[in-house]
């Protein structure tokens, strides 16, 4: 009888992780094997953005120790990455030069960070965001920085800022657009979240352009379309690129990340997967497909994948939620919100909460909060169970209270 070639993950994150996991945990019985390009165990990233820098030699990141993938039969491979892929043989290549057969293949490749395209990157000093080491790298760094550049508003260049400034270095944040968070976040609850962080004394450049990084072998200042800031420390997180060229290589539909379907098959190949930041799906909280880069996104499509492969099928439909911590400032997410959904704007009962709700035809589709952890778990109760909320509805109230009010009539009736 020949044995069954099993499952090959390609990635070591936390997409990768939740799909062996849950593998197992639902009685998968067949080779499990993960190929991760770094050569640390899978770990946590969104510590690398908030904690690692303060202690960048004794931060514990792995998501479980080593004993949990040899207790579960799970075939480790660290430091050793899928460089092809042949779907009609199915087997991947790796750069050590292993070539292994697969029934089930999972693309969990991630996502890189985009390149700053300005002369003087390459300069000693300048550091983007991504893998650990980059973080360890960062953190001993902020042990002596005094003047930190911020290239990106985005979630991790803000919280980086934040680090940075409860460190003691004087910080300035250098965003091309507009706003901060751009793409994230309401235009409605933006200068608010702005206001807090200069409030802190963090300097905020928005429609600004970085030109050029200069210094004698190492940077010293930042040139920028409003004039040179100095800078002996410039830390950059402007967008992040699907690593999707393994799948494209190998004939797979890809467009800004692997095509799959409702179930995160490819649509091209249906014994391979993509999960978290790498794959582009329909969802019904989106108008048309989606990738989403969240740990939430991540762990959930890793383990309906895993699900589904041992034998128990499903649509992705998990509600996205998001959450960044900020310094003093904690910004929560739930649902999707597009460009043209109306925005109310709602104070909470303290100076320090602030909630925006989107709605879209008449109906509430997405919450933002500043500080309001209760109202943003209340969000996701009532957006996972689809209740109807409107604007009236909220008029006066908030979706807890809102939540409990209806809680107690159903009692009552």
């Amino acid at each position: 009888m020949t044995s069954p070639a099993g499952v090959v993950v390609v990635g070591g994150g936390q997409a990768g992780f939740s799909v062996v996991s849950m593998l197992r945990a639902s009685g998968y019985s067949g080779p499990v094997t993960v190929f991760a390009a770094e050569p640390h165990l899978p770990y946590q990233r969104p510590p690398l953005s908030k904690k690692a820098h303060t202690e960048p030699d004794g931060l514990r990141v792995e998501l479980v120790p080593e004993s949990f993938y040899g207790e579960r039969d799970i075939d480790l491979r660290l430091g050793d990455d899928v460089v092809a892929l042949d779907t009609a043989a199915r087997t991947v290549l790796t750069r050590a030069g292993t070539r292994l057969s697969y029934d089930h293949l999972v693309l969990a490749t991630g996502a890189n960070n985009r390149r700053l395209p300005v002369p003087g990157a390459e300069l000693a000093g300048v550091h983007a965001l991504r893998p650990l080491d980059d973080a360890l790298t960062i953190g001993r760094a902020l042990e002596t920085a005094r003047d930190v550049v911020v290239v990106g508003g985005g979630f991790i260049g803000l919280e980086l800022a934040r680090v940075a400034l409860a460190r003691g270095a004087r910080v300035t944040v250098v965003e091309l657009a507009d706003r901060l968070l751009s793409r994230a976040v309401s235009p409605e609850l933006e200068p608010r979240l702005r206001e807090r962080h200069e409030r802190a004394g963090v300097r905020v450049l928005t429609g600004t352009a970085v030109q050029a990084l200069e210094g004698a072998g190492r940077v010293d200042r930042v040139v920028t379309s409003h004039g040179v800031l100095p800078a002996d420390l410039v830390v950059y997180r402007i967008g992040a690129v699907p690593r999707d060229e393994l799948a494209r290589e190998a004939g797979l539909e890809v467009a800004d990340g692997v095509v799959v379907d409702e179930q995160l098959r490819s649509v091209t190949d249906p014994r391979v997967s993509a999960v978290g930041d790498c794959a582009r799906h329909p969802h019904p909280h989106a108008e048309g497909l989606v990738r989403l880069e969240s740990v939430q996104n991540a762990i959930d499509q890793g383990a309906l994948v895993g699900r589904r492969i041992a034998g128990s099928p499903a649509a992705y439909e998990s509600l996205p939620w998001f959450w960044s911590d900020q310094g003093d400032v904690k910004l929560q997410m739930a649902g999707l919100r597009s460009a043209s959904d109306e925005v109310l704007l709602v104070p909470g009962e303290s100076p320090e909460r602030l909630a925006a709700y989107a709605f879209r035809a008449g109906r509430l589709v997405a919450v933002e909060t500043l500080n309001w952890p209760a109202e943003h778990l209340a969000a996701r109760r009532l957006l996972e169970r689809h209740t109807p909320v409107s604007a009236a509805d909220l008029a006066g109230t908030t979706l807890r209270a809102l939540a409990r009010a209806r809680r107690t009539a159903e009692v009552r009736a």
